[in-house]
């Protein structure tokens, strides 16, 4: 009796060794599985309200094989590309089988190589929800060190988002904030992303955005310019005062010649027809491009009309 005992046990061994060497090997078959569709169509429900069976021909090891086939399996969640979503029609999206090859992971698990895809285009429905677009705004503080700026400012991409909720919700929503962006003794240009602020009970088109800025570094030139007029009728002298102005020019470094000599900063006899008090802001010409901006003392002048034959 020990002896059948011995042997059984030899056999159930074996067997077992047996067992787990075939289901390690790799073995290709027929193999189906139900998904459903999330993704970020403008103006689509973020999930489909179907599902769809997507069946293959997959290479994978037995236990994987034996896994996959287990009946009853609940639908798995793919999240596709709104690129990759194509519109059927009404609600209805595909998602061909050429696209597909990029969700296999997704859609079988890993370990799983598709030799082939065998059941047509899954299709999906994606109702339309209620939405709007609406503007990023940003939450930032920045300080940049000694003789950098930015000319531009910061980017934002996206610059909007779209927002999905109940019609009340979205009425009372005109932007969406950053969380906080802070970058401080900035002396290159800096990039990066950041998480949206999403208002209660909504959702959006996406949780973050990359933020881009410029940075170059300038250097500061003080001068002294006259004040001109331009656009006067014919005998029509207007006076301006004072008749010169402190400009500090903020130039890239290193900066090929002085601003100064190309610039002209003069009154529009226009504004100050159309002005209440006769105070106007100098306008300039000929800037050139490697001035980042400039700074003008006084801002305001007085103008009147000195002469009028």
């Amino acid at each position: 009796m020990k002896k059948w005992a011995q042997l059984l046990l030899c056999l159930l061994i074996s067997a077992g060794i047996w067992l787990i060497h075939n289901l390690s090997q790799s073995y290709v078959n027929i193999v189906s599985v139900p998904i459903v569709a999330e993704s970020n169509i403008d103006g689509r429900a973020g999930r489909s309200t179907t599902d769809a069976t997507v069946t293959a021909q997959v290479r994978a090891s037995g236990f994987r094989h034996a896994s996959l086939g287990r009946r009853n399996k609940r639908p798995a969640t793919v999240v596709f590309d709104a690129a990759d979503c194509h519109h059927e029609g009404g609600d209805l999206y595909s998602v061909s089988r050429s696209d597909l090859y990029k969700y296999a992971a997704a859609i079988f698990g890993d370990g799983v190589s598709i030799e082939s895809f065998i059941s047509d285009s899954p299709k999906f429905i994606f109702p339309e929800v209620s939405h709007k677009k609406v503007p990023v705004r940003r939450v930032h503080s920045i300080s940049f060190a000694s003789q950098y700026m930015s000319e531009e400012g910061m980017q934002m991409q996206p610059d909007s988002v779209i927002v999905y909720g109940e019609t009340s919700r979205l009425d009372n929503i005109g932007y969406v904030l950053t969380r906080p962006i802070e970058l401080h003794n900035i002396r290159s240009s800096v990039h990066g992303k950041v998480k949206l602020e999403a208002p209660s009970g909504v959702r959006l088109s996406t949780d973050e955005v990359i933020y881009s800025m410029e940075v170059t570094r300038f250097v500061e030139l003080r001068t002294e310019v006259n004040i001109g007029v331009r656009n006067a009728p014919a005998g029509v002298e207007l006076s301006v005062l004072p008749s010169t102005a402190t400009v500090v020019f903020r130039c890239v470094f290193p900066t090929p010649s002085d601003p100064a000599e190309s610039t002209s900063f003069y009154i529009d006899y226009k504004d100050f027809a159309n002005s209440i008090t006769g105070r106007c802001v100098a306008r300039c010409s000929g800037l050139p491009a490697t001035v980042l901006g400039y700074d003008m003392q006084p801002e305001v002048f007085d103008c009147v009309v000195k002469n009028s034959r």
